[in-house]
């Protein structure tokens, strides 16, 4: 094939990367999120920046469980932070975090940070590329969805899209990733929507105008006239330029810190003026089967490395942002494809596991932790995995409805299913009350008698009005039946769980009833 013919063919496709003076770029497959957050802000310059921790983050090593702690040090005797060094949240005595994480403490102490406990969802995937799907599309784990999980959005209002793009009114690019990986996340059915700037080093090549020579032989040309053809087709080169070269002085970043490179250029689009809504940010290593902590010192180690450079890269972002006047327009979020398994193992380690926490930041976010401590039974196995308390879907709806202020019924087809909502962010940031009650209440919602049982156990819950929803877990989050799942006037209720088929060992009754969950640990014996 013609080199010409080549271009015409794959260029549209976007299936590598193009360079514009030396600026390494990447367009996205349609995001009808994007647009989605875009329309359903139009009053508003609010941004979202996902930070991927990619690799399954052990979280119950990051948020550490003070209230249970006696459990959790049996469980992982080789890797568990001693208790001493955990370092506390104000106001809340039942967890803290790792002693790396003091950025996010401080925030968390600033009341800008918001920490959900045990997100996952029914029968977890544990193949790091099959969970990492589930988490940027937002399938269930028995489907396969080919957009992301804002895409059924944008495709159903922008039918015509990306007709007429940029315009007066849209110059700026609607997502921008820093990586050169396509995101699921932003895959919807049409064209492409955005961009990916591939490194710190190509983002300063671009706004100083600095062009990577090319080598004088063949290939060389080859690349020269590709980065021609780039350079005449890419549409949002001016506005990224422009917004960038608005911000001449920022604030400190930690040096070192990969993901901290990348933030610094979100904060200064942000602050520049850059209209674009969606930001994809990551930072690898946490697949951590080994030598996650140091013999002699467990608060140190891979790991700490880890939450440590992810902690002071958003605590340098927020700083940088109320430096610039700018940081009120952002909310943030920490998400990985799952969590760790309770019980280390004799590397030092943790295994692929379930529900992990996630850590929501921002001036709007709501100060506190949602959830309780994850249910740790006495003795652990090596199966046993952290029961889900809040499905992952669930923060995408909340960020959805009370950043972006998109309305009930058209957040409901953008996932698929009617969601819980969680009280993440201040209702001042879409002009609305939320109303919404304590969610960590010490009240007992369900409870099972007897416990320990044989067969048969009463399951007995007390639930306000609205859609009430119970499920069953195995300890390997393996959803077995929802017993439950209808609306209800408020009182107390009970019904038989019937369990002659199953298998003796641990079973979790998992409690919803709108924001208001709980988890039942319960036990069944020959």
């Amino acid at each position: 094939m013609k080199r010409r013919d080549f271009l015409k063919y794959t260029a549209p496709a976007a299936i590598l990367p193009t360079l514009i003076n030396g600026f390494s770029i990447k367009a996205f497959a349609s995001s009808p999120m994007l647009t989605a957050l875009s329309t359903g802000a139009k009053d508003n310059d609010h941004v979202l920046v996902m930070i991927q921790m990619t690799g399954g983050n052990d979280g119950l090593n990051m948020v550490i469980p003070l209230d249970v702690y006696g459990k959790y040090q049996a469980a992982r005797t080789n890797i568990a932070i001693q208790e001493g060094k955990v370092l506390r949240l104000d106001s809340y005595l039942k967890s803290g975090l790792h002693p790396a994480m003091t950025g996010i403490q401080q925030l968390y102490n600033e009341g800008k940070v918001s920490i959900v406990q045990s997100v996952g969802y029914p029968s977890p995937n544990y193949s790091h590329f099959r969970a990492t799907d589930i988490w940027l599309t937002g399938s269930d784990s028995n489907e396969i969805l080919t957009t992301g999980w804002g895409g059924r959005y944008l495709d159903t209002q922008y039918p015509g899209f990306p007709d007429g793009y940029p315009n007066a009114d849209n110059p700026d690019p609607l997502a921008i990733q820093i990586g050169s990986i396509v995101s699921p996340a932003f895959q919807g059915a049409g064209a492409s929507m955005g961009i990916a700037i591939t490194s710190a080093t190509d983002f300063y090549n671009l706004i100083d105008g600095v062009t990577d020579p090319v080598p004088n032989t063949k290939w060389g040309k080859e690349l020269q006239y590709i980065r021609l053809i780039a350079k005449q087709t890419n549409s949002y080169e001016q506005s990224i330029l422009a917004a960038a070269k608005k911000v001449t002085t920022q604030g400190a970043y930690p040096a070192n810190n990969g993901l901290a490179e990348q933030l610094k250029i979100v904060a200064r689009l942000i602050a520049g003026g850059l209209k674009t809504r969606l930001y994809m940010v990551s930072i690898g290593g946490f697949d951590t089967h080994a030598n996650q902590t140091e013999g002699g010192d467990t608060s140190k180690g891979g790991h700490a490395n880890l939450l440590g450079g992810l902690s002071d890269a958003i605590k340098a972002f927020m700083d940088d942002l109320k430096g610039l006047h700018a940081s009120r327009r952002v909310v943030g979020m920490t998400f990985s494809e799952f969590g760790r398994r309770i019980k280390s193992n004799y590397s030092m380690g943790t295994d692929h596991g379930a529900a992990a926490p996630m850590i929501i930041f921002g001036d709007y976010v709501n100060q506190g932790v949602l959830g309780n401590s994850p249910a740790l039974p006495d003795t652990t196995t090596v199966i046993d995995n952290i029961p889900m308390q809040y499905d992952f879907r669930s923060i995408y709806a909340s960020i959805l409805e009370q950043w972006f202020c998109v309305d009930q019924t058209t957040l409901q087809n953008i996932l698929q299913k009617d969601y819980q909502r969680l009280p993440l962010i201040s209702g001042v940031a879409c002009g609305t009350i939320t109303g919404l009650p304590d969610l960590n209440t010490d009240k007992k919602l369900i409870t099972n008698s007897p416990n320990p049982f044989n067969n048969f156990t009463t399951i007995t819950y007390i639930t306000g009005s609205g859609n009430t929803m119970i499920q069953v877990f195995d300890t390997t989050g393996r959803l077995i039946s929802v017993p439950v799942n209808k609306v209800h006037t408020p009182g107390t209720y009970t019904f038989t769980f019937d369990a002659q088929s199953l298998p003796s060992g641990i079973y979790y009754a998992r409690f919803q009833n709108g924001p208001v969950q709980q988890v039942r640990p319960m036990l069944k014996v020959n």
